[in-house]
């Protein structure tokens, strides 16, 4: 598989840097080709403006996911952006990698999204989203590393389930732009751990990976599980962290 690893971290001596390193290692002694995004290093502008397009729709007020489309039909994006999108593109797998902060990815991670994840590229007019989205036939998770203890991440926990937490990035950015999601892999309570148990998630991140392939995809559902009125048909029954009769 060609593997593209989007990784947000600061700080150069990190455990998720540890966790990246292990990533690549395994992934290509197994075989696959692995590009990474690391997006602190490469200094990527999270900021989404009208300088993103060599050329506007609109030049006299920003709309920006009309700009991407014409900039997806025209390839005019600049050339910071239309590397990531050849690189995703590209891709049969897409990891995020982060420290989950205040609920979500690191703004620059967020931002990268924003710039990246196009109008009429990975969703669009014409029913392009969900099982008809721009990067259907591709796979997706997430990796992360949090500074809570699974107990809390139960869904009678104090924050909640884990795949609530989660449904913004799982069901509204991978599964809208036709992503197939699978399990998250986290790394808990990072710096509440010790040495031993950091090198335990290590292996088990890399025993994860090793297997990636064979993996099934989360459950979801496709667009014709859902009425005119864009809900669920009678009949269907919710399959999904954030679907509720």
């Amino acid at each position: 598989m060609k593997i593209l690893i989007v990784f947000a971290h600061p700080e150069s001596a990190s455990f998720g840097r540890a966790m990246l390193d292990r990533s690549v290692r395994t992934l290509c002694s197994s075989g696959h080709e692995v590009a990474v995004s690391d997006l602190y290093a490469m200094n990527f502008n999270p900021v989404a403006a009208g300088q993103d397009f060599t050329e506007r729709r609109f030049p006299h007020a920003l709309q920006y996911d009309r700009e991407q489309k014409l900039s997806s039909q025209r390839h005019t994006f600049t050339p910071d952006i239309q590397a990531e999108i050849d690189k995703l593109l590209a891709c049969d797998l897409l990891i995020l990698q982060f420290p989950l902060w205040w609920f979500s990815v690191p703004a620059i991670m967020k931002g990268w999204i924003d710039r990246v994840f196009a109008n009429g590229t990975v969703y669009g007019s014409g029913g392009m989203r969900f099982d008809n989205g721009g990067l259907k036939g591709r796979r997706a998770m997430l990796a992360l590393t949090t500074g809570c203890f699974p107990e809390m991440m139960e869904p009678d926990g104090l924050l909640g389930h884990r795949d609530v937490i989660l449904w913004h990035l799982q069901h509204g950015t991978f599964g809208y732009s036709g992503l197939q999601v699978l399990q998250p892999f986290v790394g808990w309570a990072i710096q509440y751990t010790d040495e031993t148990e950091r090198h335990a998630i290590l292996d088990r991140y890399e025993a994860r990976l090793r297997s990636i392939g064979e993996e099934e995809p989360m459950p979801t559902h496709a667009l014709s599980d859902f009425a005119a009125d864009w809900r669920l048909k009678p009949g269907v029954e919710p399959r999904t962290a954030g679907h509720r009769r």
